[in-house]
């Protein structure tokens, strides 16, 4: 049975894949404007994924988190630094902020257990 994030993976690539095969050229430009944006940059990849993080948490879109999450954990982010991140992202979001936490909290957990072969 697939776990949380393969869940999530699988589900975020084929639906990219039904988007992009529409061929539609406004789409196709805003994905790669997008995937542009994280590139190296003046700030570091892991830089720009952690301020992706913070907004995708103030602006609660929990699919969001969970993809910055999963780039977060790639490129070998802490659990301390992502726990920092969450402080970041409750004190400008303030409490509603709270439940995107758990559940951020909840996929880093399975992204951890996911890396350790559990």
């Amino acid at each position: 049975m697939p776990n949380k994030v393969e869940e999530f993976n699988a589900y975020r690539q084929q639906m990219n894949d039904r988007i992009l095969g529409q061929d539609n050229k406004v789409l196709k430009r805003f994905f790669s404007l997008d995937n542009q944006a994280y590139a190296e940059g003046a700030l570091s990849v892991k830089t720009k994924e952690l301020l992706g993080l913070v907004a995708s948490m103030v602006l609660r879109c929990d699919d969001c988190i969970a993809y910055h999450l999963g780039t977060c954990h790639e490129l070998g982010v802490t659990t301390e630094e992502v726990f920092e991140v969450f402080s970041i992202a409750n004190l400008v979001g303030g409490s509603i902020c709270i439940p995107h936490t758990r559940r951020a909290v909840e996929y880093w957990d399975a992204l951890d257990k996911g890396a350790l072969g559990e």
